[in-house]
């Protein structure tokens, strides 16, 4: 019997999962089989591209720059998200019933802590890129304690929002506010999660609708001048189509696991949110993979350095094979693989 005002701390996660009304499986479903395979083969991909994306970054010193120090967090952001749902995957099914009362808000934590930093950071790039562009520069001048400064504050808040469910935003001692997709999670702390998330991307869409206008205007201004040449079209259109796949993709991967949390939170007693909630927060987890593509691979330097990269690490494969057949001394230089200290100008592509 549940008595108001008592807590349930040693009470087990089939508890809460029965008051939720939500199935805590015994035994391996269909369902199970396929979101864990989906999930593990995002999980990987997640992980090795932006752990090729860090690499870029560290490797190539016109990277260092701030705008490029935000990328790095986001492919940090978005490795982490991939490390916590591979945790996900190999606690879900029937080993969600094994689980602990800490363990499952370590579990759930480090999914809503990764999540949070990585969408953070976006309005966080979205913010630095509005202000370059605005100060007509190609990159930043931002102080670089400013940029430690800002991501800093990207994982306080993305800690405080992974963290404070354990402490005390949670139902163990109210039941009747436990959500249905994270039984012992407050109905209110995805609201908020939920909401929070809608304003960040309204901000994105205000701050990139800004830039997008703010261009056009000097484009045609400039055109004006040297009687429109077609570059001016080009840059136009190639501007909105930066601005396109990034809402889009944004919108794409996070408004679905928005809605239903959102649902959920609100408490809608007509809505089956637990019938899509695991493919909705795979999408959502997919984003992780997706800026990596949106954000890095659009930038010309950026895929040169990953060329770089993944050529040495071929060549140097090849030739540790070949050096049992081969002298050594044929192999030192054919290895090496330099970039022109002054070659192409460094394109920015990550608007």
């Amino acid at each position: 019997m549940v008595t108001m005002g008592q807590c349930y701390y040693n009470e087990t996660i089939g508890f809460f999962y029965n008051n939720s009304g939500k199935e805590l499986s015994s035994h391996w479903r269909p369902k199970d089989v396929v979101v864990v395979a989906l999930g593990l083969t995002v999980s990987v991909l997640v992980l090795l591209t932006n752990l090729l994306v860090i690499a870029a970054i560290a490797s190539n010193r016109r990277f260092h720059q701030p705008i490029y120090y935000l990328l790095g967090n986001l492919a940090a952001a978005d490795l982490f998200a991939g490390v916590a749902y591979l945790f996900l995957m190999f606690h879900t099914g029937p080993r969600t019933a094994r689980l602990s009362l800490r363990g499952w808000f370590v579990r759930q934590g480090l999914l809503d802590t990764s999540l949070t930093a990585s969408v953070a950071t976006l309005l966080a790039i979205a913010m630095e890129r509005h202000r370059s562009v605005m100060a007509v520069q190609l990159h930043s001048r931002l102080p670089r304690g400013r940029v430690v400064m800002l991501i800093v504050g990207v994982w306080v808040a993305a800690l405080g929002l992974g963290l404070l469910p354990a402490h005390s935003w949670h139902c163990l001692c109210a039941l009747d506010s436990c959500s249905r997709m994270a039984p012992l999670l407050s109905r209110s702390y995805l609201a908020v999660w939920a909401l929070s998330s809608l304003l960040v991307f309204l901000l994105m869409v205000a701050v990139y609708i800004r830039i997008f206008f703010y261009v056009r205007r000097r484009v045609q201004r400039m055109a004006e001048h040297v009687s429109c040449h077609p570059r001016y079209r080009e840059t136009t259109l190639s501007l909105v189509k930066t601005v396109v796949i990034i809402l889009g993709a944004f919108v794409v991967c996070w408004t679905p696991a928005q809605v239903v949390l959102l649902l959920d939170g609100l408490d809608c007693k007509s809505c089956n949110v637990l019938a899509v909630e695991k493919y909705f927060l795979l999408l959502a987890e997919a984003n992780s993979l997706v800026n990596a593509v949106v954000y890095s691979c659009r930038d010309a330097e950026m895929r040169r350095t990953f060329r770089r990269l993944l050529c040495f690490l071929c060549l140097r494969r090849s030739t540790h094979e070949s050096a049992r057949y081969t002298p050594s001394a044929r192999t030192g230089a054919s290895t090496r693989i330099m970039l022109p200290e002054n070659g192409h100008p460094l394109m920015d592509s990550t608007l």
